[in-house]
């Protein structure tokens, strides 16, 4: 029987290096974008045009696709043909000290403003001190206060010579007035007047109450006319405050005039000012404390401060922000606190914007899986983009069980596209199980990783390489350097007709080579320093495979590569060390029995094996009854392992060579162990394609020349898998000699025609297949124990009768 294998050209992809025009990358221009991502670039582009409330982006990609570069260039690119946004400050609120107010401001005037008014204040605590040292106001307030004092004079003379009048003279007490009576011109005691006529004393009583009366009449025009010194003060002050204020702020508000809410502000900060004069006459007050912050408590200034939250004064175009540490308090912003000899103070010039208010107006780029790993981060992004307003409020107050009195700042709008990053995994989850994803993140930048490979990328990724020659300062490679890299790109996608987006791998390759390229002395990157990379990077990390081959040889891994064995067959496996991918051969044995148990998967049953290992070994009992049980009822037992397996088993990639055994054993036809299978298998008897395909066919390679090859050796696989292979030169060049075959299969029946060198069959008009193939050797152990069961069944039967202890007389 004849079979077919593949052809040395069928074996990998072979990038031919007269396809390009040019000699070395020193002549191709650097890219320009990415490569081979037009769906996420379309994507990118559109989430970046459309400015709509809800369509921020997230890209999503495995990692090393290059999507945080790309990103980072394509929104440079589009936010600096935007305007630059606004600036806002914090400022003291003089209507409630607790709730600062924001004021919003052009581009760069924010930083100005604050200087503006530090400037302000300066010239504030010169110029009122000043004014108030000149002799006008003193002379002013001086007449100001004697005009007080004659009106009081004149008061207490009318009140006097009223008393005098009355036959009392006044006396001056703690508590007010006290009139004594004079008799014959001398003031008579407490004794005496008691000891006076009753009319008398009470025509005293009458008269020493209207003086009283006209006392506290006297007291309250003193009282006002001292209001009215105060008042006349003050105005006076004002007068001269004004005077050294007022063309300062009005300065201010003609350079601020098209600003509402900063000329507002400062028509308050003028009247504050006015308010709290004193404050200023006294300056020098603080400046000797013994601690920093009593003196800051005296400056009169503190509270002009402006804070300065967000300043794009050096932003050219609209913000672009990388936050790398996304905390809450990073993206929302804070409110921070001092401690003040065991007292926790703050004020509005400690509120400290977050990256989504110093994006504002720009774009912010995070990575999701940081964003979701700290505490709140996610709720107080998603809060702000709901909202579209930034309220600075600090995590603690949120969860606190205390309320504490706090900073309650205004909230600043926020228009702000996010742009996250994360893998598929988590897209999903947040799509599914956050209710809010999907409202907030309409655009999906989906990064593949592969693209076909086609001459344009081919292309492209020799400009790849001359732009990491001239940002990095590497070599520029020659045409055989590009092809070597564009086929070992191939073969990092498992695909002929692809090449794989996962630059970060690639590059690492770029780099490598030139180093041995510096080390040969070389002028230029060729084939064989990226060959020499690729294999020195392959040998850091084969250590754990080098091991396997290792015991192997010794023969602690039994494994056989020649001769027949029945029930007995070479399966398999890639093993995954994190940073090197391999194949490795195992051994995997059938026995089966007279039974009714079915497939008995002891991997399975040692709860060493995954799910869809189990689906595997279930699929292989459907295709068994489709074939044999259409007749008779399928009486099997089956036991089916992983011989030196004790890692665990996933995947159903061995589910075609698990049947290749059960087929043998039932049969009782050996398998070649020269060869080794690998494929899925449905319940129609389909081989379907697998992962792995080239490390696998490796992995058996290797092993066979660990032993030693003998011509006859090979691997059967999935034809599907054709265009998965991207073989090493190493066995390219085995398969060209004739000392190792590949062959593709499509049906277990191809298959198991090539591991036994005996016709599957087909059955005839009657159903049956005939008795030299493999399925009529199979149908004739069921038949065989399908019978015996049957007997088995029957002598029970008879058995259970001859014991049956039947009744005396009639039985019902």
């Amino acid at each position: 029987m004849e079979f077919r294998t593949l052809k040395p050209e069928e074996l990998r992809y072979i990038c031919d290096p007269s396809q390009f025009e040019f000699e070395t990358t020193e002549s191709v221009p650097p890219l320009e974008g990415i490569i081979g991502q037009e769906r996420a670039v379309r994507a990118m582009e559109f989430g970046l045009a459309i400015k709509r409330h809800g369509y921020n982006i997230f890209m999503t990609g495995r990692t090393g696709t290059g999507k945080i570069s790309y990103a980072q260039t394509l929104v440079n690119d589009v936010a600096a043909k935007e305007k630059a946004p606004d600036d806002w400050c914090y400022v003291y609120n003089f209507d409630s000290p607790s709730h600062p107010m924001a004021l919003r401001l052009p581009c760069g005037q924010g930083s100005r403003f604050a200087k503006d008014m530090e400037e302000l204040v300066d010239s504030l605590k010169l110029e009122i001190p000043k004014a108030f040292d000149a002799d006008d106001y003193e002379r002013e307030k001086a007449e100001l206060f004697k005009k007080f004092q004659e009106t009081r004079s004149e008061l207490f003379e009318e009140l006097t010579n009223k008393a005098k009048e009355e036959g009392f003279v006044l006396k001056r007490e703690s508590t007010g007035f006290v009139s004594v009576p004079i008799i014959d011109g001398k003031e008579i005691t407490g004794e005496e007047f008691e000891a006076l006529p009753a009319e008398k004393k009470a025509e005293f009583e009458e008269k020493s109450n209207e003086i009283q009366l006209k006392a506290i009449q006297v007291m309250r025009r003193i009282q006002a006319a001292e209001r009215e010194m105060k008042e006349a003060i003050k105005e006076l002050e004002n007068k001269i405050g004004l005077f050294a204020v007022g063309y300062l702020i009005d300065d201010l508000k003609e350079r601020y005039a098209q600003e509402e809410s900063v000329v507002k502000y400062l028509g308050e900060v003028q009247n504050d000012v006015l308010e709290n004069l004193d404050d200023f006459r006294s300056s020098e007050e603080g400046e000797g404390a013994p601690f920093p912050w009593m003196k800051k408590k005296g400056d009169p200034g503190h509270k002009y401060q402006v804070n300065l939250v967000v300043d794009n004064k050096d932003t050219e175009g609209a913000p672009v922000i990388i936050e790398t540490n996304p905390t809450y308090y990073n993206l929302v912003g804070r409110v921070e606190y001092e401690n003040k000899m065991g007292m926790v103070t703050t004020d509005y010039t400690m509120i400290k914007a977050g990256s989504l208010l110093k994006a504002n107006g720009g774009y912010l780029i995070l990575q999701v899986r940081d964003v979701l790993t700290n505490p709140g981060a996610w709720e107080g992004m998603k809060r702000i983009l709901k909202t579209r307003e930034a309220c600075m409020e600090n995590l603690g107050e949120q969860f606190g069980v205390l309320a504490m009195a706090s900073l309650r700042p205004q909230a600043i709008p926020v228009n702000v596209k996010v742009i996250l990053m994360g893998n598929p995994f988590l897209y999903q989850a947040l799509y599914h199980y956050e209710e809010d994803f999907s409202k907030l993140f309409k655009v999906k930048a989906d990064f593949d990783t592969e693209m076909d490979a086609n001459r344009d990328n081919m292309t492209e990724m020799a400009s790849f390489i001359a732009t990491h020659s001239q940002r990095e300062g590497v070599k520029h490679f020659d045409r055989t350097g590009v092809a070597s890299l564009v086929e070992y790109s191939s073969r990092l996608a498992d695909h002929q007709q692809k090449l794989s987006t996962r630059f970060n791998e690639i590059v690492e390759i770029i780099f490598e080579a030139d180093a041995w390229a510096q080390m040969a002395n070389a002028e230029v990157v060729n084939g064989e320093h990226v060959k020499k990379a690729i294999e020195e990077k392959n040998y850091r990390s084969d250590t754990y495979e080098q091991k396997l081959q290792e015991m192997l040889d010794e023969g602690t891994i039994l494994l056989d590569m020649d001769g027949e064995k029945v029930g007995q067959v070479n399966g398999l496996s890639v093993l995954n060390s994190g940073d090197y991918v391999f194949g490795r051969p195992s051994r995997i044995t059938a026995v089966t029995y007279l039974g009714k148990q079915g497939i008995i998967n002891i991997e399975r049953e040692t709860k060493m094996s995954g799910r869809i290992h189990d689906k595997g070994l279930l699929t292989l009992s459907g295709y068994l009854a489709a074939i044999f049980a259409q007749k008779i009822p399928l009486s099997i037992s089956a036991s089916l392992t992983f011989e030196q397996l004790y890692s665990g088993v996933e995947g159903d990639s061995a589910s075609s060579t698990e049947l290749y055994a059960i087929l043998s054993s039932l049969s009782e036809l050996p398998l070649r162990q020269d060869i080794a299978v690998t494929g899925s298998v449905n319940q129609l008897g389909q081989i379907q394609p697998i992962g792995g395909a080239t490390h696998k066919v490796e992995g058996f390679f290797k092993a066979c020349k660990l032993k030693g090859l003998t011509g006859k050796q090979g691997v059967m696989l999935p034809v599907q898998n054709i265009k998965n292979l991207n073989l090493s030169d190493e066995v390219v060049d085995a398969v060209r000699e004739g000392k190792f075959h590949i062959y593709p299969v499509t049906t277990i029946e191809e298959g198991i025609e090539i591991l036994t060198g005996v016709p599957a069959g087909k059955t005839d008009e009657e159903g049956n297949y005939p008795e030299d193939t493999v399925f009529g050797k199979v149908a004739a152990k069921l038949t065989r124990y399908n019978e015996l069961l049957q007997k088995s069944r029957e002598d029970g039967e008879e058995k259970k009768d001859d014991h049956d202890p039947g009744c005396a007389g009639d039985c019902h």
